[in-house]
């Protein structure tokens, strides 16, 4: 499926109501769920790359995109549930996430196996998983960050995020232009100009680090090169932790691969689809 155009949907939850779009039609279906500083827009381009999918969906999570935080307390687990419920109601889905929509992917699995056929888990955060010291660069970028935002310079904010994310923290800033950079900015610019939701809200608490050896699915681990070399080192443990896992190191990419070759990662997932 070479994606053209979408169908816009709605799923009510947690006083809220989730903003989503769709592309084709069929089986297999594969959820997609963006990373803590994107929306669901980050999807766009790789969807437009995909063979083996018969529907792509994608939608924000609760203060991200087109979707207001609501009124009840954060629950991503049960809005993605939701959205399940509405995408594919007679069987399971793939879910390809990054980032924290990794973890979310993750808990997914573990709490609702008989939902989920698949994962493709993009650099991934992991609930429950232990504290990792940060390298120099990157603990350096954090705390400049930090300082941006507490002196309300959302700007500087913004652009060392992305510089973090996009680039990666040992690479150049810059490294990354043109509309993905542009697109990345933009998603970002509004959660910080919203200043919600929380990093760790909406979490739950199924700490999935020590239950990884209880999934039985196909797995398949991406990970940068450039990445942030505590999470490109869990995305390398991962295969030893998860049985049968499959992992794929990109070169020259950092967090966001998808928005730097959106082509490229699309024939991964198409991949890891053909094995369901």
């Amino acid at each position: 499926m070479r994606a053209t155009g979408s169908e816009a949907f709605s799923v009510e939850a947690g006083g809220t109501h989730l903003a989503g779009e769709r592309w084709g039609a069929g089986n297999p279906v594969a959820v997609f769920l963006h990373a803590g500083v994107c929306d669901r827009r980050s999807w766009r381009q790789l969807v437009g790359h995909l063979e083996a999918t018969g529907a792509a969906v994608a939608y924000d999570r609760r203060g991200h995109g087109e979707t207001p935080l609501g009124s009840d307390d954060l629950d991503h687990l049960g809005d993605l549930l939701s959205v399940l419920d509405l995408v594919s109601p007679a069987g399971p889905v793939w879910l390809v996430g990054s980032s924290m929509g990794g973890s979310l992917a993750l808990d997914a699995a573990l709490e609702a196996p008989d939902r989920v056929a698949g994962l493709v888990l993009l650099a991934p955060g992991v609930s429950g998983q232990p504290e990792v010291p940060l390298d120099p660069a990157t603990d350096r970028l954090e705390e400049q960050i930090v300082e941006a935002i507490e002196s309300g310079d959302l700007a500087t904010a913004n652009r060392l995020e992305i510089r973090l994310w996009l680039d990666g923290p040992l690479a150049a800033e810059g490294r990354v232009t043109g509309e993905a950079r542009e697109l990345a900015l933009a998603m970002n610019r509004l959660l910080l100009e919203r200043a919600e939701p929380p990093e760790d809200a909406g979490a739950g608490d199924v700490a999935a680090w020590e239950r990884l050896g209880e999934l039985d699915l196909p797995v398949t681990v991406l990970c940068g090169d450039l990445d942030v070399p505590s999470i490109l080192e869990t995305s390398r443990r991962l295969p030893a932790l998860i049985a049968g896992a499959d992992y794929h190191e990109l070169p020259g990419m950092a967090h966001l691969p998808y928005l730097e070759d959106p082509a490229a990662v699309a024939a991964l997932v198409d991949q890891a689809l053909a094995t369901g």
